[in-house]
């Protein structure tokens, strides 16, 4: 169990009950610009609540704090139109802390996550701790969307994917998600003239090599920074790396539940 220390200001908040509850959160960190772009976009949608780490916490996954005390402190908000809290967790810690603490229990219509700085389509999804937190708002029953544009650089520009990022939103406040399921929507790094428009499809097989640059600190400790290299494996042209090469941007349904559905009646005949 955590031993969560929170300084909320209010133990209620008393959220517009007019508009949909919006809950927006990262894995950059709460400064960051991509999310800062996406806050003032879901501010057009609804009421927003910002629950977000404090620190960069790319590519953690879905890992949550088990070892350490967590915070979460009320920040400044850019305008009023927001309540905002900085959590020294993960990306999922953020989602759950929202929900239990932030939150009081009321569940948001919509949780969006990002707009990351770089590429989770393909097999970065599951390093991805800008998915993880909308795979942690699905758990929870909450329709979820984790945004990414394929530049990684701390000024990149997120103008081109305003109206697509505002028109998913909405389809999914309005419609909702099946169960079970989230969206990952990643966004090619073009101009706005050069989109081609949005493609449903599925995630390309697709793998990273490792490899490790080895040195040597000056007390004598061995050190290593990790490289890899991208190697996508998949010639489909129904895939999200096929649809962003070309253009498009990439929705791809994402699910939880990690069973091998089709490999089940297989196995039960093994004789384990």
């Amino acid at each position: 169990m955590h031993i969560v220390k929170t300084r909320l200001q209010n133990a209620s908040l008393l959220f517009s009950m007019q508009k949909p509850l919006i809950l927006v959160t990262n894995d950059d960190g709460i400064t960051a610009p991509g999310i800062r772009y996406l806050i003032d976009i879901m501010k057009e949608l609804g009421e927003v609540v910002v629950v977000a780490p404090d620190s960069p916490q790319s590519g953690k996954g879905h890992a949550v704090t088990l070892d350490t005390t967590m915070y979460c402190d009320p920040v400044p908000s850019h305008n009023g139109a927001t309540h905002e809290y900085a959590c020294s967790g993960t990306p999922a810690d953020c989602v759950k802390i929202a929900k239990h603490e932030v939150l009081n229990g009321r569940l948001p219509d919509l949780c969006v996550s990002g707009i990351n700085h770089g590429s989770n389509a393909s097999i970065n999804v599951i390093y991805s701790g800008t998915m993880s937190a909308a795979i942690e708002a699905g758990t929870e029953g909450i329709p979820a969307i984790g945004f990414s544009l394929l530049d990684s650089s701390w000024n990149a520009d997120f103008s081109q994917a305003r109206a697509y990022i505002k028109h998913i939103a909405q389809k999914v406040l309005a419609n909702g998600l099946p169960k079970g399921t989230v969206l990952n929507v990643n966004i090619p790094n073009i101009k706005n003239e050069e989109i081609k428009g949005v493609k449903v499809c599925r995630q390309a097989r697709s793998r990273w090599i490792e490899s490790f640059d080895k040195r040597v600190n000056p007390q004598g400790r061995v050190y290593y920074w990790m490289t890899g290299t991208f190697v996508n494996e998949d010639q489909g042209t129904d895939t999200d790396q096929w649809a962003l090469e070309n253009g498009y941007i990439s929705v791809v349904p994402i699910q939880f539940d990690l069973t091998a559905h089709q490999n089940i009646q297989e196995l039960k005949q093994w004789d384990f």
